[in-house]
This record gives C-alpha cells, sequence and structure tokens, in this order.
C-alpha cells in the first residue's frame, strides 16, 4: 500500500524535510525506497544520518508502522474507513477490510468509546489519549489518537490510531484499589465497633449522635464520641479525634474511648480525666496525638464543666437561638505531654441544646477553620426539633455528604425546659444537717416526709428513709460541716445524696460479727440499685445512691 499522500503530524515533533538538490526527488512511501545520494545532507535537522543503516527518509510509512508491536490503525475521512493496520493490530482484534467505515468494521473501537473521539481530533486537528480503557475480550488499553493529513489540498484528512495494551498495569492497579477498598472497610467496620451501639439517655437530657466516614476515597479517621453516667443524676460527655488514618487510628480511638470510660468512673473533674489520657496517649503510640472535650452535666448546677485538649469549641444554643461558644482549648492536645489541663464552665439551662463535634464538621481546605465554626454557629442557631433531627440538619447545613473528604463526628445534647405533667415527675429538695448528732433524727424524718409527698410506694419509701439515715449517720461520724442531704426524683429513678467538708472517700468493707460500725455503706450498697462517691471542687465529697422507680 502506497503512503506517499500520508503524513503523521505527532505531538511536539515538527516535520522534517531532507535537503536534496536540483536532482534529487522524495522517496516513494513504499516498500522500494529511494536510497539518497552520498553527498545529500539534511539542512534543518539536528541529527547526522546513520553510517550503518537507512536513514528515516529512507523507510517507507508501512515499514516503520508494519514494525511496531503496539497495534496501528489508519482511517482517513469523516466515517473513517479504514486505510491501514498493522500485524500487531491484526493480531490484537483480527484482520479488517480497507475502505470500510470503522463504525462497521471494527467493533473494538466502539467498546473503547474512540468513535466520538476520533470525530473531535478530526475537527479540532488536535491528538486525543484515553488511557486504560477496556475492551470486552478483557485487554485494556491506553490509546492516542493523532490527526494525519494528506499532501493534497482536496484530500481527506485521517486520524492514526495508536494503541498500548496496558492490561498488567490495568489489572495491578485494580488489585491495589480493591486492596484499599477491603483496608478502608475494615477501618470503617472497627471504627463503627468501637463506638457505642446505643447510647446511654440520662433522665435530664436527651442525647443523639452522627458519625459519618469520609468519602470512598477518604481514609478512615480516628474520630469518636461517648456519653457516661456517672450516678447521681451527673453524665459525662465526650468527643474526641485521633490525628491519623486507617485502621492504625481507629485502634488507637478504641483504647482512648476505653481509657476514657474508665477514668469517668473515678468522677474525676474533666480536667484531671485529660490529664491522665494525656500520659496514656503517649504511651500508646507518641507519634500520634488526639484531640479531646470532656465535658460533665449535673442537673443541679445547671451548666457544663468541660475541659478541652486541642479540641474545637463547644457550642451552646439557648432557646431563644442565641448561640454561645465555650472559651479557648484549656489545654494542647492529648499525647503532647509536660501540660497541665484546666477547666472551664459553660451554662447549660433547660431549654437549650448544646453541640460537640470533631473538625470534619467545619474544616475546609478552601477557608479558615473560624469561618466553619461561624457557619455551624448560625446553622445550630436555626436548627429546631429532637436532638436527632438537629443532628441531620446541621450535617446537611455545613455541606457534608457521602463524598465528603474527612470523617464527622456530632454530638448533640438537649437540656429539655419540662412543664405540666412532665415537670411534675422532676423535684429536688435539700436540707442543711446543722447541731451535730440531733441532725440525725431531723434528716430521717425531713427524708420521710418528702418521700410520702413525692407519693412513693411505701416500701420504697421505708428504704430511701433507712438509706438517707445511713448516709448521713456515715457523714456525721466521718465528715466535717458544712453537711447536705439532698433528694432528687426523676421519671426514673430516686437519688439521695450527703455532702460534707471532708475529702476522705469512704468504701465499703466487711464487717466482724463483733464490731459496732462499719456497716452503714454495706447496707446502703444492699439495697440500693446503685452507689458511689467523689469529691467535690471546695475541697469536700459526696456520698450518693440510687433507687429505680418501678414500672
Amino acid at each position: 500500500m502506497n503512503f506517499t499522500r500520508w503524513s503523521a503530524r505527532f505531538p511536539g515533533t515538527q516535520r522534517r524535510a531532507a535537503a536534496r538538490d536540483d536532482h534529487s526527488s522524495v522517496p516513494a512511501a513504499r516498500a522500494e525506497s529511494v536510497r539518497p545520494k552520498a553527498t545529500a545532507m539534511p539542512t534543518d535537522d539536528t541529527s547526522e544520518p546513520s553510517a550503518h543503516g537507512p536513514s528515516p527518509e529512507a523507510l517507507s510509512a508501512g515499514e516503520l508502522l508494519g514494525r511496531l508491536p503496539a497495534p496501528v490503525a489508519l482511517l482517513h475521512g469523516p466515517e473513517h474507513r479504514i486505510t491501514y493496520v498493522n500485524a500487531a493490530y491484526v493480531s490484537a482484534f483480527g484482520p479488517r477490510p480497507s475502505g470500510v467505515p470503522a463504525a462497521e468494521a471494527m467493533p473494538e473501537l466502539a467498546e473503547l468509546s474512540l468513535l466520538p473521539l476520533m470525530d473531535q481530533v478530526l475537527r479540532s486537528g488536535t491528538p486525543r489519549t484515553v488511557k486504560s480503557r477496556k475492551v470486552l475480550a478483557g485487554n485494556s488499553y491506553t490509546v492516542t489518537c493523532t490527526p494525519v493529513a494528506t499532501g493534497d489540498p482536496d484530500g481527506e484528512a485521517g486520524v492514526l490510531v495508536y494503541a498500548t495494551d496496558v492490561t498488567d498495569h490495568a489489572e495491578a492497579a485494580e488489585r491495589l484499589r480493591a486492596s484499599e477498598r477491603r483496608h478502608r472497610e475494615t477501618a470503617v467496620t472497627l471504627q463503627r465497633s468501637l463506638l457505642p451501639q446505643d447510647l446511654e439517655q440520662p433522665d435530664d437530657l436527651r442525647i443523639a449522635a452522627t458519625y459519618q466516614p469520609g468519602g470512598t476515597d477518604a481514609a478512615v479517621g480516628g474520630d469518636w464520641y461517648d456519653v457516661i453516667t456517672l450516678g447521681a443524676g451527673r453524665t459525662a460527655l465526650v468527643i474526641g479525634d485521633v490525628m491519623g488514618r486507617g485502621v492504625r487510628a481507629a485502634a488507637v480511638m478504641g483504647q482512648l474511648r476505653t481509657a476514657v470510660r474508665a477514668y469517668a468512673r473515678l468522677d474525676l473533674p474533666p480536667h484531671e480525666v485529660l490529664q491522665l489520657l494525656d500520659v496514656l496517649a503517649a504511651e500508646i503510640d507518641a507519634s500520634q496525638i488526639a484531640t479531646c472535650a470532656y465535658a460533665v452535666h449535673d442537673p443541679n448546677e445547671g451548666h457544663l464543666v468541660y475541659a478541652s485538649a486541642g479540641h474545637l469549641p463547644i457550642l451552646v444554643c439557648d432557646e431563644d437561638g442565641t448561640v454561645h461558644r465555650a472559651e479557648d482549648p484549656t489545654g494542647p492536645p492529648l499525647g503532647t505531654g509536660g501540660w497541665v489541663h484546666t477547666s472551664g464552665t459553660i451554662p447549660l439551662p433547660p431549654g437549650s441544646t448544646a453541640v460537640l463535634y470533631t473538625d470534619g464538621l467545619v474544616e475546609r481546605r478552601s477557608e479558615d477553620i473560624d469561618e466553619g465554626v461561624a457557619a455551624l454557629e448560625r446553622a445550630l442557631s436555626g436548627a429546631k426539633g429532637a436532638p436527632q433531627v438537629v443532628c441531620d440538619r446541621l450535617i446537611r447545613s455545613l455541606g457534608v455528604t457521602a463524598e465528603h473528604d474527612d470523617d464527622v463526628a456530632v454530638l448533640v445534647v438537649q437540656h429539655p425546659a419540662r412543664t405540666g405533667a412532665s415537670a411534675e415527675l422532676f423535684h429536688n429538695a435539700s436540707l442543711e444537717l446543722l447541731g451535730g448528732i440531733e441532725a440525725a433524727p431531723r434528716a430521717r424524718a425531713f427524708a420521710t416526709g418528702v418521700l410520702a409527698s413525692w407519693r412513693f410506694p411505701m416500701e420504697l419509701s421505708d428504704l430511701g428513709v433507712l438509706a438517707a439515715s445511713e448516709l448521713v449517720a456515715n457523714s456525721l461520724q466521718h465528715g466535717t460541716p458544712p453537711m447536705r442531704l439532698g433528694l432528687r426524683r426523676t421519671d426514673r429513678r430516686l437519688i439521695i445524696e450527703v455532702t460534707d467538708g471532708d475529702d476522705h472517700l469512704p468504701r465499703r468493707r466487711r464487717a466482724e460479727p463483733a464490731d459496732e460500725a462499719g456497716r452503714g455503706i454495706s447496707i446502703v450498697a444492699t439495697i440500693a440499685t446503685s452507689w458511689g462517691s467523689r469529691r467535690t471542687p471546695g475541697g469536700g465529697k459526696a456520698v450518693w445512691c440510687e433507687f429505680a422507680l418501678p414500672g
């Protein structure tokens, strides 16, 4: 076949013309090439002809294309009629008849979606390349379509199709993607299994949480949240983020969450819990740090006591829509070591909503993180409804989708304002214990009257009075003034608490038959649903017990 009329314009190269004198002629682009005279020298080529072989001008296009190990096809005209296919093309796809439109005789081009691309190349005169496309037979090819012009002004332009078999590379890439998908699925499964499956719901709060992993192209992080009931109506709220990705970050997160639950049972102030976590985080993995916010809600106080290890500020929205932001973090991230954390407070009155969140909710690459926090404040100001509804609205308002590039964890806490019949199920009563040992009979009489007014069953009232008497007697014997007896009822339990000025915590011990004392805490632990003690911020202690209400 004669290719004299065709000249390929490959991208990045220029057409080279060999210098010729008046007697020279252009060698025909066919198998019988014409050897140039020895005296002919190129005028615009920077390379010298090889002395041991023919110059490029001496080889025909058919010879050059036929020797290529990659499939090559030459098509011409708007219908892309077949002009030439080389041996490698025939080997890969079979023989193709000349002069037939490619749409009829070359189904592989349709499988590779090349027909519209060749139309674009023909119109624009610009080469186009598509990478790693698969044919029905299973092989993958990277294909370059290059415009080809003829020496004849009236001739039809064409397209040179050059295909490279990249099946091995494509299969290796697919195996790598499959491995990454399995790794990500493992990390997501681990992450979700380490998060609380069912959030604890305290008597005085309504809580919901949402965790959304990043999109398929984002590695799973170490975001976590937790809700821990501490007894006596108090609740710990936790949000954290391990600065890492993948299974390792999820594993570190699981260890920190378990440690938080263990430290929370000690009923320590928030900053002391973070101080313990800081040491543990450095021991787990010194190369990975974490941020964390730990807050405690006491229904008798009306605010959150919190400590923050480099975490984003807690937001609280009042009933009228005013949003308050907790002050800056009270300490550096966990795992940095050598720092002393402190505690702060933020009001949480009835009717308000608090939001704890990780940076995936508010951080965007195109803007400062403070702008994201401000956007969250605006969204929270207008978000009404149940905690889960507020969670979903915040996620949507901040533009978090299934393809978000980072993990997101959100914890919404509502302190409902109770009225009517609901309010009748929540009561508080307290008595200051003055006057020494004569305070014991006054405490028993006070407890008897209060429990009777709350219309508890006789058996529960008797157990409540007995527990109050034992706790008061223990405080009178081992504590110091000021002393106070507090009774609280919710829709689920009766809480009895005695505070005094001594910080020595009681412990349950086994009294011998001959002992005249030492049985008070054992009696309380036996008759109550649960009991515990903690140190109070003023330097004293509180000892409490709870009774679950029937029905």
